[in-house]
């Protein structure tokens, strides 16, 4: 009687914990940058690669030098000096929704503080999100409850940011860039 019970749970467990692989096509990574104390612009990533994996480790990779900012010259800049792709490639988000990931149902639903590592510039940051995940047949999409605040001291791109700031002979860029996410993962 427990074996029938143990075998149709370990079942009922595989099946409710399954691998995903992040669709780089339909996911979107982005930040607004400030200058001059009010005027923002969009930037984003269009190299993103990761997985879910059957354990509920989450890893997502950004290529840096994929940086789109619909400037060429700001691009290079932004690689070349704030980035600094030569030396840090990567950026990367590591997370474990082990304990959220099984109780997923269809539909949307919150997760709150979900610790997220993010890895950028040779530094780690835990950050606690609040996620939304929509979760539909084959198909996750998650996304934050309400952007990240990155600030670039965390992350030692002061210097960067300064050096940026210098070569576009502006007054000021913010140091703090709210950050959106969404991320479609589909099942394995």
């Amino acid at each position: 009687m427990l074996k029938p019970f143990l075998v149709g749970s370990l079942c009922f467990m595989s099946q409710a914990v399954s691998a995903w692989q992040l669709d780089n096509e339909l996911s979107d990574l982005s930040f607004t940058s400030i200058k001059l104390n009010s005027i923002a612009e969009n930037h984003h990533f269009t190299s993103l690669s990761g997985a879910i994996n059957d354990a509920g480790q989450v890893s997502i990779d950004i290529d840096l030098s994929s940086i789109e900012s619909l400037i060429p010259i700001r691009n290079e800049r932004m690689k070349k000096v704030l980035f600094e792709v030569s030396q840090y490639q990567t950026a990367s988000i590591v997370a474990d929704i082990k304990p959220w990931l099984s109780q997923l149902a269809s539909g949307p639903q919150v997760l709150k503080a979900v610790p997220v590592t993010l890895n950028l510039h040779g530094k780690s940051l835990v950050l606690k999100l609040d996620l939304m995940v929509n979760k539909q047949d084959k198909i996750l999409q998650v996304s934050p409850l309400r952007a990240v605040l990155i600030n670039s001291h965390d992350f030692a791109m002061t210097d960067g940011i300064e050096a940026l700031r210098k070569l576009a002979g502006l007054n000021s860029i913010a140091h703090t860039v709210p950050v959106t996410f969404n991320l479609v993962f589909h099942d394995k």
